[in-house]
């Protein structure tokens, strides 16, 4: 898997464990942050991406983590049972941070959380954060309910300056903030991390979505969501636009809510296959719809001196034995996208889950999408440091 041409992609950029002093880069961020930018861009300029799934290290399909015993940390993962190696990019959500509760919204302590970032980040791995904040309006989740509509098309605009929500807002930021300023090593450096807000917008089913602000409005929530982080001293974050697929492969469509080059680092696109039963036609409708929206989502990054990559993908319950090595890897060939993230396997739901684990049907075919070269798992990115 050595394809890349420089041994100096290793995303963590410091996978040692003595005392590192931990400077600030011409951008106002650490430079080791500066330095994932940098890993980022250049594997889009090769022919490799990294592998992440979501919440991969604290739960899985049958089991989750002892959070009362730190020697778990980072020692039990779907998909390294099945091919002996963890997902370069772990992913994990800060949803009911918000409140300074210590447990987020899928139950996992925010304590552990940061346990396993670091932890990966030692290992050589990086890490994404979504959030799915709730409503500070009307009191529910990130997803409309239809009995609240009417509240969640106010929303954003209350949150924003001059809104009767604002200051609360701020508040919940200022959790976020402390939150990333605690990413911190026992030898003092700061652990980058890619912050992915206010995604999947383009539809409508998040209070921030299409139908829910206007497009001021929706800039205006990303601006403020930055401004403060920096206001906060946040210095080890880099930030993932993402859209869902309504763009539908139109460049005006996708850029319609951009905040801006001086926010965004990574334009990502959230596209998941929805085929009950191993329908083919949906499957390689998906295909078709993904490739699509890459080809769009590459040619726009590219225009603005973005790294590309696949923010969200999966198929609920992989039911297709060959999905890995016949439908995603080919479409992620034709594409440099930086890395590709799958969402989480539920402990508590059976039927939610979007990696394999043992003696699920797909497991043979993920070992070979594993062993593809243009893949990149924990232990390559090892090597790549090592070589």
């Amino acid at each position: 898997m050595m394809t890349l041409t420089a041994a100096a992609l290793l995303l963590a950029a410091c996978t040692n464990t003595q005392k590192a002093d931990d400077p600030l880069g011409d951008s106002g961020r650490t430079l080791r942050t500066e330095h994932l930018l940098q890993h980022l861009q250049a594997l889009g300029d090769s022919t490799v991406y990294l592998f992440g799934h979501h919440d991969d290290t604290v739960y899985g399909i049958g089991w989750e983590a002892d959070y009362t015993n730190d020697s778990t940390v980072h020692r039990r993962s779907d998909v390294q049972s099945i091919c002996n190696d963890y997902p370069a990019l772990l992913s994990f959500d800060l949803g009911h941070i918000e409140h300074g509760d210590s447990l987020n919204l899928d139950g996992v302590p925010f304590q552990r959380i940061r346990q396993e970032i670091i932890a990966h980040f030692d290992a050589g791995g990086m890490v994404t954060l979504s959030w799915h904040v709730d409503n500070p309006l009307s009191g529910g989740s990130s997803w409309v309910a239809d009995s609240l509509k009417a509240v969640e098309t106010k929303t954003v605009a209350a949150v924003l300056e001059g809104g009767t929500k604002h200051d609360t807002f701020v508040s919940w930021i200022d959790r976020v903030a402390d939150f990333l300023n605690s990413l911190e090593t026992p030898y003092g450096v700061k652990v980058p991390v890619l912050f992915r807000p206010w995604h999947e917008h383009t539809g409508s089913w998040f209070w921030w979505g299409q139908d829910h602000c206007t497009t001021d409005q929706y800039k205006a929530l990303w601006q403020m969501t930055a401004d403060r982080l920096k206001e906060r001293g946040v210095v080890n974050v880099l930030y993932a636009y993402s859209p869902g697929t309504e763009p539908d492969g139109d460049d005006a469509k996708y850029m319609e809510r951009y905040p801006g080059d001086n926010i965004i680092d990574v334009m990502g696109l959230d596209c998941y296959c929805f085929a009950s039963d191993g329908d083919t036609t949906k499957i390689a409708g998906y295909a078709a719809q993904l490739d699509k929206n890459l080809s769009m989502i590459c040619r726009v990054a590219k225009e603005h001196g973005k790294v590309a990559a696949l923010t969200e993908t999966g198929y609920e319950c992989i039911k297709t034995p060959d999905w890995w090595t016949h439908t995603l890897a080919p479409v992620l060939a034709r594409h440099p996208i930086s890395y590709v993230l799958v969402w989480r396997n539920a402990y508590n739901r059976p039927d939610h889950y979007f990696a394999p684990y043992p003696g699920q049907q797909s497991v043979a075919d993920f070992v070979h999408f594993y062993n593809d070269p243009r893949t990149l798992f924990l232990h390559d990115i090892n090597a790549l440091y090592l070589k």
